[in-house]
């Protein structure tokens, strides 16, 4: 009658065992376990659950069969369904001993197991394959003269964009394939770097108008060649060169197009000088310098003087319109430079309706100055179902998502963006102030890293974890983060360091020479400082301030945990309301 089994004269243990059916109950067990972690597994790759999921169940499944083992041994004989005191003793010993592994096990995962690259906003289709991603290296220049280097960039960039218009590819942007420019690393390390199966490699040799290009592609996994061929052509013909080598890797990787798929680009000037000019311009941005956004603006301006329906031109002088306006001395100027970033992009939508770049360009000058956020996310939600493989769109897509208070959008976003473009420091650097206005400090400090392991001089990382640092009560670490960036940047951080390591009189000297030097250009970084210190009345004055000076740093007011203090002030609101944010 007791709790105890009724046992038979004569069992043995194996008897027993078969009894009380503790094989078929723990072979039942492992069978569905098994089942159980297949299912996991397919469902963690179809719907992107962190890698953490199949880990700790490879890890609890198993050690849920002692307890299958118990039970069977206890109640495997329908003579006996009652409790015993040693089988609850024994069942509260496994779970003790379970938890403990399982605790042990989850401490040792790395950060980055818990994190879901989450879905992507609207992609038109983007479902390329592993095996149908390229990375395309910036083409050899052989020609004598150094200086035409941006003519075989510029035929790089021509050959990648026609593939990453394709919705089956996945392309590497340019920001991590021309990092390995003029470096000395084999094929395999750059495949395995920016997570692709083929690269596409090759030179350019100009003299006078006639161009001589060669490419080959190449499969990462044995390095065999699965196309290679020579051009000798004029340069007028360059574009038809571009479209048959874009075209001879969409055959050799079998990809399949649609009937309205074409591996070529309607939207070309015929004019050599102007496409001339315009690749300068597209070098001279890519230096990201005050010298060089605005080099870039007189070489776009040629290339429309030379061909006034070159959409990409306008498209790109949009951007480096708006861009250049933060390196002018009045606000006139910057109203004046925005005005015409504005009615560049403008003009290069009427111009070519389906060109994705020129709908980011718009919504990227309507997102940072206009505070046009439905405009904006029109023209990104256009330009990401134009151009789902475009990483710079799925960024700026990301960067809206993150302004707007959406996080798992802007994170799904974002993700993409670095399987897209790897070695970005923008887009990991977006990745961290976007974790930090979630609160979700432990990946913000990873994203940050690596955003700074790419670009250990950025200005901008450095910042952002100085901020992380104060956030998290580590002033001193602040204080020696912001010290490694420059301008107006450091002036900020030291104000705010210091303040929270108490010397006040530094921290006030700080805050001075910020308001006398960086008056206008830093209204954003001085309302920061501000908030810090405590100084409500002197941050709201400062938002205002950035509000009529249309400082770009004002659209990250919701997301800028620094600005957290100011959340429960009415003012806060209302400056939520005049830039026309939800609250």
């Amino acid at each position: 009658m007791g709790g105890t089994p009724e046992l038979h004269e004569g069992d043995g243990r194996w008897a027993r065992l078969r009894r009380r059916k503790v094989a078929q109950w723990g072979l039942t067990y492992a069978a569905a376990a098994w089942t159980l972690l297949q299912v996991i597994q397919f469902f963690g790759d179809t719907y992107a659950w962190p890698a953490a999921v199949p880990r700790l169940s490879g890890v609890a499944l198993p050690l849920g069969l002692p307890f299958v083992v118990v039970v069977a041994w206890f109640h495997g004989d329908r003579g006996n369904q009652r409790v015993s005191r040693l089988e609850a003793g024994t069942l509260i010993v496994l779970a003790a001993v379970s938890g403990i592994a399982l605790w042990a096990f989850a401490s040792r995962l790395d950060e980055s197991d818990w994190t879901s690259p989450g879905s992507s906003p609207p992609t038109a289709g983007f479902v390329a394959s592993d095996a149908a991603s390229i990375a395309v290296l910036p083409f050899a220049n052989l020609t004598a003269d150094k200086s035409q280097d941006y003519f075989s960039d510029g035929m790089t960039e021509e050959v990648l964009n026609l593939l990453a218009r394709l919705p089956q590819l996945r392309v590497i942007a340019r920001t991590s394939s021309f990092s390995f420019k003029d470096k000395n690393v084999d094929i395999a390390t750059i495949a395995r770097t920016l997570n692709v199966a083929n690269v596409l490699e090759g030179s350019v040799r100009r003299s006078g108008d006639t161009v001589r290009i060669s490419v080959q592609l190449i499969r990462a996994s044995d390095s065999s060649q699965l196309w290679s061929q020579t051009f000798d052509r004029k340069l007028s013909d360059v574009f038809e060169v571009q479209d048959d080598i874009a075209g001879a890797v969409v055959a050799a990787l079998k990809v399949r197009l649609q009937a309205d798929q074409r591996v070529t680009s309607p939207h070309r000037t015929e004019n050599p000088d102007a496409y001339n000019a315009y690749l300068r311009g597209v070098e001279l941005f890519s230096r990201l310098t005050p010298d060089g956004f605005t080099g870039s603006v007189a070489a776009f301006r040629q290339a429309i003087a030379l061909d006034p329906g070159f959409a990409p031109a306008y498209a790109k002088l949009a951007t480096a319109e708006s861009i250049a306006a933060d390196y002018v001395d009045t606000t006139a100027a910057i109203d004046a430079s925005r005005r015409r970033g504005l009615e560049a992009a403008d003009r290069a939508i009427v111009l070519a309706p389906d060109l994705a770049i020129g709908y980011m360009a718009r919504g990227f000058i309507r997102m940072l100055w206009l505070y046009d956020w439905d405009g904006a996310q029109a023209d990104l939600d256009r330009a990401v179902l134009l151009e789902p493989g475009n990483a710079e769109i799925q960024r700026s897509y990301g960067e809206l998502m993150g302004i707007l208070g959406r996080s798992s959008e802007s994170l799904a976003a974002l993700n993409r963006a670095v399987e897209l473009d790897p070695l970005s420091s923008g887009t990991w650097y977006d990745l961290g102030w976007v974790y930090m206005a979630a609160g979700e400090w432990k990946q913000a400090r990873v994203a940050l890293a690596r955003a700074l392991e790419i670009h250990p001089d950025s200005s901008f990382v450095n910042y952002e974890l100085g901020k992380l640092e104060l956030l998290q009560g580590r002033s001193e670490q602040a204080l020696e983060r912001f010290r490694r960036t420059d301008s107006f940047w450091s002036v900020a951080g030291e104000a705010m360091a210091q303040h929270s390591l108490g010397d006040e009189a530094r921290s006030q000297r700080a805050l001075r020479e910020l308001v006398e030097t960086y008056g206008r250009s830093a209204a954003f970084q001085t309302a920061e400082v501000y908030a810090w210190r405590g100084e409500r009345d002197h941050a709201f004055e400062w938002l205002d301030r950035a509000h009529e000076q249309r400082d770009g740093g004002l659209c990250m007011i919701k997301a800028d945990a620094i600005l957290a203090t100011l959340h429960s002030d009415p003012r806060f609101a209302a400056m939520l309301k005049k830039l026309g944010l939800p609250p």
